[in-house]
């Protein structure tokens, strides 16, 4: 949803933000009609760019818009706007709002931050068009470095949030940001607080890989790398007789996300076994001789199904009698009607609509009642020791 670029330092420490003269008027194309999902698509992928949408008068087609889109891209600047059509309508681009985040490491933790803090934005960022163009600085680990980057925040009127594990250099960055009337968010610094008063230790101050650190290949490494291999394994229904050796066996209809869910909670650490239901195919008895605790069922709205069907058997290329068996709606409410027939004969089976969701949505659901269930808790939760 959001353009997220990684710069090069050095460049990005050393480059100025000119005023860059307005484009050329680009020569008269043929209008081309466009239909209003294509339109909003290219709006949508217009503001992922950074640049802000205003209606105006109606002018070009959908055609002269694409055009457009790619000179921005090309010759960005803080000050320049540029003006193209959504459909039948002209259109006034201006870049995003800037977020700098800065990290010591790999970046995964504030980047993941400002991306679960941006989608409570989501409504704005498409909808009521206030673009934010995010860029990502890993591995900085000296000060000089860092002044450049904060530099270059102050001449963007960008935002700076950063993770750094060494005290003194998120002073530096605090103050820098406080000097040039940046406004910032330190989002390691407080949790590492508030956690080493409630241990009662100082924090080590080195971030991630840093030489001081050692890292040695612990049990619970080595427990996911099995669990992939188990999974992979068993994908698709294969092996059926290892079924009691999972942790998680996830039954649902083909294309219900099964597989790509199957291999999130094994990197997880978690052996998981997928089986599929198929009308007119009897399940494999070892489905129903496994702890009924550890199966989670799978369904879906038909008409997402159908999509998503027909989709994956143009990709295959399907035969037409094989495309219209797998993917015709009959059959598809067909083969939920017969899943929710099995669900039912195994109420104890948690039965998880994913429709709408993302992996990662279904897997903390699926996470939850595993550990609710192993642990017998009274309060939902995921326990894990380190």
């Amino acid at each position: 949803m959001l353009a997220c670029s990684t710069f090069n330092l050095r460049a990005t420490a050393t480059s100025a933000n000119p005023d860059f003269a307005e484009p050329e008027p680009e020569p008269k194309v043929r209008k081309l009609k466009a239909s209003p999902q294509l339109n909003r698509w290219y709006r949508a992928r217009a503001l992922r760019s950074g640049h802000k949408l205003e209606r105006s008068s109606r002018r070009a087609g959908a055609l002269e818009l694409n055009r457009s889109v790619q000179r921005t891209r090309e010759s960005p600047s803080s000050e320049s706007t540029s003006t193209v059509s959504d459909g039948d309508r002209d259109v006034e681009f201006t870049p995003g709002k800037p977020i700098y985040m800065v990290s010591d490491g790999t970046g995964w933790t504030v980047e993941h931050s400002v991306n679960a803090a941006l989608g409570q934005f989501e409504h704005c960022l498409v909808d009521r068009v206030c673009p934010v163009n995010t860029h990502l600085f890993s591995g900085i680990d000296d000060v000089e470095t860092l002044m450049e980057i904060i530099k270059q925040a102050a001449r963007e009127g960008a935002m700076l949030v950063y993770t750094l594990a060494d005290p003194s250099m998120a002073e530096s960055a605090k103050q820098a940001c406080k000097l040039w009337g940046i406004p910032s968010t330190d989002v390691l610094g407080p949790i590492t607080e508030s956690i080493a008063a409630h241990l009662g230790v100082s924090p080590s101050g080195l971030p991630r890989g840093a030489p001081g650190r050692h890292f040695a290949l612990s049990d619970e490494y080595f427990r996911r790398i099995e669990a992939v291999e188990f999974t992979i394994k068993q994908d698709d229904g294969a092996l059926p007789q290892n079924l009691c050796k999972a942790d998680i066996v996830l039954s649902g209809v083909s294309r219900t996300g099964k597989t790509p869910l199957s291999i999130y909670l094994a990197q997880k650490g978690y052996k998981v076994a997928n089986v599929p239901i198929v009308k007119g195919v009897a399940l494999p008895k070892g489905l129903f001789e496994v702890d009924p605790e550890k199966v989670f069922g799978l369904t879906i709205n038909p008409l997402v199904l159908q999509t998503i069907r027909k989709a994956r058997a143009k990709s295959l290329g399907f035969s037409e009698e094989a495309r219209s068996n797998y993917s015709e709606m009959d059959y598809v409410k067909q083969e939920l009607e017969f899943a929710c027939r099995v669900f039912a004969q195994n109420p104890v089976w948690p039965v998880i609509e994913v429709t709408g969701k993302a992996i990662e949505e279904t897997a903390a659901v699926i996470l939850r009642l595993y550990h609710d269930r192993k642990h017998k808790c009274l309060m939902p939760r995921i326990s894990k020791r380190y």
